[in-house]
């Protein structure tokens, strides 16, 4: 899927929980779906005007002179729809830090290793955050027919961050007996290319 069908389908789908002003979709977007889908505040406000055009969203007056707020219409229901039935393209992983622990040889066991409980803190930081909205929307959305939906996505979060602490624990351990210091580099006949030695 394009990256303005996926803008398209958090603003909808936002929007379907309740009409919002643009600044209150903002933040939903920020700090509800930021906890596992990143949107770009540039994109928002030219999708809400395209889906606008469409009329897939309808601006209503809002409480305050000047304000509006945007409603999803049937024929956004039916694109929201649409969209979040299209298959879901993998995305290459791109990890900052398993890039570096594959060649931390060249970093040396302690670095690595303080990279590692960096990872493992900002794990226990946002598992903390993940329980506390987890209390906060099973309140919030109590009776709420979007309530299982929620709390699956806030659960797989708590999963995630449970794998890392576990996974950190495991990694700080394979250091043990690693050398201190980074190691020399290899003579390019010791190198591996598709499992073949060169």
């Amino acid at each position: 899927m394009a990256r303005q069908g996926q803008t398209e389908m958090a603003v909808l789908g936002a929007l379907s929980m309740q009409p919002m002003t643009a600044y209150a979709l903002r933040e939903a977007i920020r700090d509800v779906l930021g906890h596992f889908w990143s949107e770009s505040f540039g994109q928002i406000y030219p999708t809400l005007g395209t889906l606008e055009q469409r009329g897939h969203v309808r601006r209503r007056e809002g409480s305050r002179p000047g304000s509006s707020i945007f409603v999803i219409t049937d024929s956004g229901a039916a694109r929201l729809r649409e969209l979040l039935s299209e298959p879901i393209k993998a995305v290459p992983p791109r990890n900052g830090l398993l890039l570096r622990l594959f060649f931390g040889r060249n970093l040396g066991a302690e670095k690595c290793r303080e990279l590692i409980r960096e990872a493992k803190a900002d794990a226990e930081r946002r598992l903390a955050e993940y329980d506390t909205l987890a209390r906060a929307v099973a309140v919030q959305d109590r009776g709420s027919p979007d309530l299982p939906y929620t709390m699956m996505t806030v659960s797989a979060g708590r999963h995630g961050a449970e794998a890392v602490i576990a996974w950190a624990a495991e990694a700080l351990a394979l250091l043990d007996g690693a050398p201190e210091e980074p190691g020399a580099p290899e003579e390019p006949g010791d190198t591996l290319t598709n499992g073949e030695p060169q």
